[in-house]
């Protein structure tokens, strides 16, 4: 067995040549870890702030304004037949309920969107009226988009002016002009029949790339993940994915078509100005996602606002640096499904830039989109976020505990974070441990 003896240069005290090789080639490697790692990850520990400055950059004014987005279905008057009214409120074989809301804060580059619960009340709960009246899914049938903005402003204590509601026909529009969807079925697969309405969806278990048509029924199951919340993570993770390919060429060349949606399957008061100016802020767009905390109301399906928890996940939380005391407090666990072995050096990276707890887990590949995942370390989500520019989420998708933090990476990372890739081709060739080897699945603990 080699002891310290045995690294000792004969001649005198200094370590045998080789050792002293190898030392100042892991010296070596550690400067080149923390150099790339602080120049091609966002400067996770040398700049004192992270985030975006759109004003600076492109000498534009950036645009800032909140928007209530929300998904409706299409109306039917007979069996399988569409109202050629789509705005009528009587004759109707179904109301037209929002199932999908989310408000929308944009302030440049940066995009953060808040889901709402489909059941959450508006206001207080009152036993003397109808349940489903009070939910935020009836509000737009009952009152059209204003009553669903003054709901919206009740449920969030924020003032929205503007509302955008789409049709699920534009929804499918939208995505296959941007070259469909990518997603992952969960065990036991998704069927959705509904002759009445034409819904005929079968998926099985893994990995699919579907069409407009079936994304936008994708969007709207709920049976496969659970409940609510399920679907509102899953809708999440495919604006994730639609705002990724949104800043690329080809997103660029759907904006006409996006745009084009404007009373032909989308309702809205928003300022088409607002729109336009938003264009070149598109290829530095972040993306942060959040849902509304609620609590069941005894004897209801109807869930009331936690306003304590809605601070905390909901806000201004900016992409401050946290400081080194708070490094040890926050795990973060990546889950690598690039097909490339970037997690290891991810994670080799992040601890040497001061994160204690990293550990790495690979699993299949997918064609998703990376993203960081957090429920309660926002601040310090927010900031590793801007740093690897992915966007963030809070759901149940990806469960993690109190103050730890996932980054998801998927196929996407290889082209998206390159820098990792020939910073583990650097350390492999500096004689690292081999990064490639297999790992199906294999955690890394600190």
């Amino acid at each position: 067995m080699t002891g310290p003896d045995n690294l000792r240069d004969p001649r005198g005290d200094r370590p045998a040549l080789g050792v002293r090789r190898r030392l100042a080639g892991l010296r070596a490697l550690q400067v080149f870890g923390l150099s790339l790692a602080g120049l091609t990850l966002g400067g996770l520990a040398l700049l004192s702030t992270g985030g975006y400055a759109p004003e600076a950059a492109a000498g534009r004014v950036a645009p800032r304004f909140s928007v209530l987005l929300a998904g409706r279905d299409i109306v039917y008057c007979y069996y399988r037949q569409p109202c050629k009214d789509q705005d009528q409120r009587t004759g109707l074989a179904q109301p037209p309920n929002t199932d999908t809301v989310m408000l929308v804060k944009v302030d440049g580059s940066q995009v953060t969107v808040l889901s709402i619960p489909r059941d959450t009340n508006v206001g207080e709960f009152d036993p003397q009226r109808s349940r489903a009246e009070q939910k935020v899914n009836s509000q737009y049938f009952s009152g059209g988009p204003e009553a669903l903005l003054r709901a919206a402003e009740t449920i969030t204590g924020e003032p929205v002016r503007s509302y955008v509601i789409v049709r699920t026909d534009y929804v499918e529009r939208v995505i296959d002009a941007l070259g469909g969807l990518d997603v992952t079925v969960p065990e036991g697969g998704i069927e959705w029949v509904d002759q009445a309405a034409g819904v005929n969806l079968k998926l099985a278990p893994g990995e699919h790339h579907l069409n407009g048509k079936d994304a936008a029924l994708f969007l709207r199951v709920r049976k496969g993940f659970g409940d609510d919340y399920g679907r509102i993570d899953h809708q999440k993770q495919a604006l994730t994915q639609l705002a990724a390919r949104l800043r690329s060429a080809q997103g660029l060349a759907a904006l006409p078509t996006i745009l084009g949606g404007i009373g032909n399957g989308v309702e809205t008061n928003l300022d088409p100005n607002l729109l336009t100016a938003m264009r070149p802020f598109l290829p530095q767009m972040k993306l942060s996602f959040a849902t509304l905390p609620t609590d069941p109301i005894p004897g209801t399906f109807n869930l009331a606002v936690n306003r304590e928890r809605l601070a905390a996940v909901w806000g201004d939380a900016g992409a401050q640096a946290p400081t080194p005391t708070a490094l040890p407090d926050v795990r973060v666990r990546i889950e690598d499904a690039s097909g490339a072995k970037l997690g290891l050096t991810l994670q080799r990276a992040l601890k040497a830039l001061g994160y204690a707890q990293v550990s790495t887990v690979t699993i299949p590949e997918s064609r998703e989109a990376s993203q960081v995942f957090t429920q309660d370390a926002v601040t310090e989500a927010t900031f590793l976020a801007g740093a690897l520019n992915l966007p963030r989420l809070q759901g149940e998708r990806f469960p993690v505990g109190p103050r730890e933090i996932g980054i998801y990476l998927t196929a996407d990372a290889r082209d998206h974070l390159p820098a990792l890739a020939r910073m583990r081709d650097a350390l492999a060739a500096a004689g690292a441990p081999d990064l490639t080897a297999p790992t199906q699945p294999t955690t890394e603990t600190p």
